[in-house]
């Protein structure tokens, strides 16, 4: 008996599936949704924006040319092009490296979930956490309390800040020299005002009036309450102030020095005959080290773009971890057999067989960076959003804050629109031809 041929049938329009009216009613929802959330927003801003405030009268261009006249506008312009050349290409450099060094090592997963871990969160959430952190008063801010913490190791701070002598003295630059000079077997009589007498050292002892010496200069440097009016006199519940540096000055130069005790009594004992004028320093009463104004006109952008770099390494971590991955282990040992430092396989083989996922990270990083608006609108106080003010958050305040001229804000849309597309299509065609 003879087997029985079976014929197979080589019609590839029969396979299920492939009729472009069998997926029609598949896609139709989605078009649809399509359509309404991104195709109608961008014919009807584009025709919107030849419009007035009002939307009743054409106006042509003339939304476009106040634009690009605009001061704000401009400075936006200004900062969305510091973001494009230092946002994305920090993020990709930091991620490649961070990639590269937490490849071999067992806890490398876990290392780069904590990282992405603020992907997990908004946007908006993410800039209320980095305005505390950047806050300008130490006991809120967490980089001033560090700044403030390891300034103090170096260089503490002085003992009575903002002190300084009720009556008899002047402000220089070297600190507060007495007006009427002073020689051996005078007493000289120092009171300070400015100080909360809480904060006054627990080893200070009362203040009494020293007696004069023959031969020596001597003084007391006090805090004057002025209590019941009997200022410039110390009254029994007053005390010294210990540790204050007093400085003897002759013709501009400083000819003694000394420091007050718990008492703050001083003495100059062996000072030469002659006139000399009584300084304190004005290391006594400098102001303690509080940071930097993080959020002030002149660092504001520098904290945003910082801020979105910590936020964006976790997700160029993982493409760039994805594509090291695939990278043939192959070429990167026939490299290091031929003698290669490992500086030099990442440099000339690494770097180039990741490229396509450099570039791909980088221009989806430009494309995230040009709409920027959550985090410079949170981070950045009233008073200098105006300085880290970029398209996106111009676009809004114009469109919805105090300007409500929808015309210019549509204009500014377009032009955003028209910013960002080029990424868009680049990384479209790449992926095209990727999967071809």
């Amino acid at each position: 008996m003879m087997p029985r041929k079976i014929r197979l049938s080589t019609n590839v329009d029969a396979a299920p599936g492939r009729s472009p009216r069998q997926a029609i009613p598949f896609l139709l929802p989605a078009l649809i949704v399509l359509a309404a959330l991104v195709l109608y927003p961008l014919v009807f801003s584009l025709i919107r924006s030849f419009f007035d405030a009002s939307g009743d009268e054409f106006v042509g261009l003339r939304n476009y040319v106040d634009t690009f006249t605009d001061p704000r506008t401009l400075i936006a312009f200004r900062n969305n092009v510091i973001w494009v050349v230092v946002a994305p290409a920090a993020v990709t450099g930091i991620g490649l490296v961070l990639a590269v060094l937490t490849e071999r090592i067992r806890w490398a997963t876990a290392f780069r979930l904590v990282l992405f871990m603020p992907m997990a969160i908004s946007l908006f959430a993410s800039g209320i956490i980095f305005r505390l952190v950047y806050e300008e008063a130490p006991n809120q801010g967490v980089v001033n309390a560090v700044l403030v913490g390891v300034h103090d190791v170096f260089s503490p701070s002085s003992q009575f800040p903002g002190a300084r002598p009720r009556t008899g003295y002047t402000a220089t630059d070297a600190g507060f020299a007495g007006t009427a000079p002073v020689q051996a077997g005078d007493t000289v009589m120092v009171p300070l005002i400015g100080f909360n007498p809480q904060q006054v050292p627990a080893q200070a002892l009362p203040a009494s009036a020293p007696t004069a010496g023959a031969g020596e200069l001597r003084g007391v440097v006090w805090l004057d309450v002025s209590v019941n009016g009997n200022s410039g006199k110390i009254d029994p519940i007053e005390r010294g102030l210990p540790g204050v540096a007093v400085e003897a000055v002759r013709d501009g130069q400083v000819v003694a020095r000394t420091t007050t005790g718990d008492d703050g009594r001083f003495t100059f004992p062996d000072l030469a005959r002659g006139e000399v004028v009584v300084r304190l320093p004005s290391s006594n009463f400098s102001l303690p080290f509080r940071g930097l104004t993080w959020l002030g006109s002149s660092l504001i952008t520098p904290v945003i773009i910082s801020s979105w770099i910590w936020i964006m390494t976790g997700f160029a971590i993982t493409f760039i971890a994805a594509g090291l991955s695939a990278i043939p282990r192959d070429a990167l040992e026939a490299a290091r057999v031929d003698g290669a430092t490992e500086w030099q396989v990442f440099r000339r083989v690494t770097i180039p067989l990741l490229s396509p996922v450099l570039l791909v990270v980088f221009v989806t990083l430009v494309i995230n960076v040009l709409k920027i608006f959550e985090l410079v609108f949170v981070i950045a106080p009233g008073s200098v959003q105006e300085q880290a003010n970029v398209l996106a958050l111009q676009m809004w305040q114009v469109s919805f804050g105090a300007g409500g001229d929808q015309g210019a804000g549509s204009a500014l849309a377009v032009i955003l629109f028209v910013l960002v597309a080029p990424a868009m299509l680049f990384n479209i065609r790449r992926f095209r031809r990727e999967r071809s």
